[in-house]
């Protein structure tokens, strides 16, 4: 099969998915008004609630949810073939991935910027925003200590890399005090940033940046340190100086980098040299149910929902801008994932290379054979189709994936402070509910994982973890939309199949855990499925309950 027609097939679903099925949800479902006055007007505090042109909150939304994970995902998912990764990357994204996302942004936007957690407690109950909010700290924790350790360890083999993702953080702050305090607009600046750290990767390639072992710490943990210092700051900053313009000149960089390398794909056309469908993988876990937890954000995430309800919302100018936001920047991460597949797929030379590559399950599983198998393939559709010299192509697709992983670095740290200031408000803790506290405990607790020897074992359960909390929010909006009297079907079905594919797959992993002895995996995977279910449970008889005619009436929450 030719590359080229398998993109060519996905992008035009994609486009089609947006040009119809969104409309579809807007209108029968969540039904937009223009007029509605969101939470960065009412709320706007030159913080966290700051309305955003629809083009800057795409790039901030678009940037923090495309992280390293639709890159990762799919990389591993490869391992059984192209067809289901791809069937997976496309179908998921459109009627899961991206329901899911708009769902969300748009129920916080019109319940003043409240998280999905912390609407499940009116929504549902009490219990289910605890068992939520678990969820969501276990996540954010795990997502933070892998994430640091992924842009750690891709600075350290690429050293090429340190330059010019600095010189883009330095630049955002100017890029911001211009726009927000002088009134400039944020694009032209922007892109001239864009192109100066283009020419700071082209400097990087000659001048690579490595550091020395200090202290007794290894440059990957030095690293990991100063990501973790730099999220801190970035969480208690207002959005306008850091995060938005980053993320803007991020989007514009992935629009151009990812762009390139579907140009150089569809120059080259290369076959898809790896099988359709390689069902029994050596040493690997089956393929159904485990497809649809490893190839997570790039299908559905639950993270994606608490960035759509925890900073996203806080930015919205105007409802119909979530559609846009939140349905297309679901979209865009789907072409992502799909280039993931493509380049790990159809960007080695011949099939003896992809065979070698993932000859077996634990050969492909390591963090640097996974980015390493998009940084090459990617770098091998720039190279061949536009002539672009290696190690600069190379370079640039591993800025790409860094800048992504580091804006979900600290969208996630921000997310976890606004979390943990929700649980103190909620239970009465008055030093959780300062921000410098809670960034702190949110930015520096996952040292425990990263230099606790364990973090790594952990990484099987952030795709378990991350998509139930994925069906964890179609509960909370399926119950939401029913009783309000909307459509529920486009979500309820979605719903049921990734909870019960999630589910199983985590029955599988504790069987896999308890055979191999390891007693922490187990513990946590076991006590991971019970919370899981008991929201499960939750959700579904609240619904009952709430829907009889003597029940409990529907919560006060508007969303006519």
């Amino acid at each position: 099969m030719n590359s080229a027609i398998i993109a060519f097939l996905g992008l035009v679903a994609f486009a089609t998915a947006f040009r119809f099925y969104s409309v579809f949800l807007a209108r029968k479902v969540f039904t937009e008004e223009g007029s509605f006055i969101t939470p960065a007007h009412e709320l706007e505090d030159g913080m966290d609630f700051v309305p955003a042109p629809r083009h800057v909150l795409f790039g901030h939304h678009f940037t923090s949810v495309a992280g390293a994970a639709p890159i990762v995902g799919p990389a591993i998912a490869v391992i059984w073939g192209w067809l289901p990764a791809f069937l997976w990357v496309v179908l998921g994204t459109i009627f899961i991935g991206a329901m899911h996302d708009y769902g969300c942004l748009m129920i916080s936007a019109k319940n003043k910027g409240r998280s999905i957690g912390d609407l499940a407690a009116t929504v549902l109950s009490r219990r289910a925003r605890l068992i939520f909010l678990t969820l969501v700290v276990f996540l954010a924790w795990i997502v933070l200590a892998v994430f640091a350790y992924v842009i750690a360890l891709l600075f350290v083999q690429h050293p090429e890399t340190v330059l010019p993702v600095n010189i883009q953080i330095l630049c955002a702050p100017v890029i911001g005090y211009l726009a927000y305090k002088k009134r400039v607009s944020l694009l032209a600046p922007s892109l001239v940033v864009l192109v100066l750290l283009y020419f700071a990767v082209w400097v990087g390639t000659r001048f690579p940046i490595s550091l020395p072992n200090t202290l007794g710490l290894e440059p990957i943990n030095i690293w990991i340190l100063f990501l973790l210092a730099y999220s801190f700051i970035a969480s208690i900053l207002p959005v306008w100086l850091l995060l938005q313009p980053r993320d803007l000149i991020n989007s514009h960089q992935l629009f151009l980098g990812l762009g390139a390398m579907y140009v150089g794909l569809f120059i080259v056309h290369p076959d898809m040299v790896a099988p359709a469908l390689r069902l029994d993988v050596a040493d690997g876990p089956p393929w159904f149910p485990f497809l649809f937890i490893t190839i997570a954000c790039g299908a559905i995430s639950g993270f994606h929902g608490l960035v759509s309800s925890g900073t996203t919302s806080k930015q919205l100018d105007t409802l119909p801008d979530a559609r846009y936001v939140g349905f297309g920047g679901m979209l865009g991460e789907g072409c992502l994932a799909l280039m993931s597949v493509l380049a790990c797929t159809a960007g080695f030379a011949h099939a003896d290379a992809w065979h070698a590559h993932y000859q077996n399950w634990s050969g492909a599983q390591g963090l640097g054979a996974k980015i390493g198998a998009f940084v090459e393939g990617g770098g091998y559709f720039l190279i061949q189709g536009l002539g672009v010299p290696m190690d600069y192509a190379q370079a640039l697709i591993a800025v790409i994936v860094i800048c992504f992983a580091a804006t979900t670095l600290d969208t996630a740290t921000r997310i976890q402070r606004l979390i943990i200031s929700e649980l103190g408000v909620a239970y009465r803790i008055s030093p959780l509910q300062n921000r410098f506290v809670a960034a702190g405990i949110a930015a520096f607790s996952p040292l425990i994982l990263v230099y606790g020897g364990r973090w790594q074992a952990l990484w099987p359960l952030f795709g378990a973890t991350n998509q139930m909390l994925g069906g964890l929010s179609l509960i909370v909006i399926a119950t939401y939309l029913y009783l309000k009297k909307r459509p529920v079907i486009a979500i309820v079905v979605p719903m049921l199949f990734i909870t019960i594919m999630t589910c199983g797959s985590m029955i599988f992993g504790i069987q896999d855990f308890i055979r191999k002895g390891d007693h922490l995996l187990t513990g946590l995977s076991s006590l991971l499925l019970i919370l899981s279910l008991a929201m499960l449970f939750e959700g579904f008889t609240v619904a009952f309950a709430r829907a009889r005619p003597d029940g409990v009436s529907a919560p006060p929450l508007d969303l006519e």
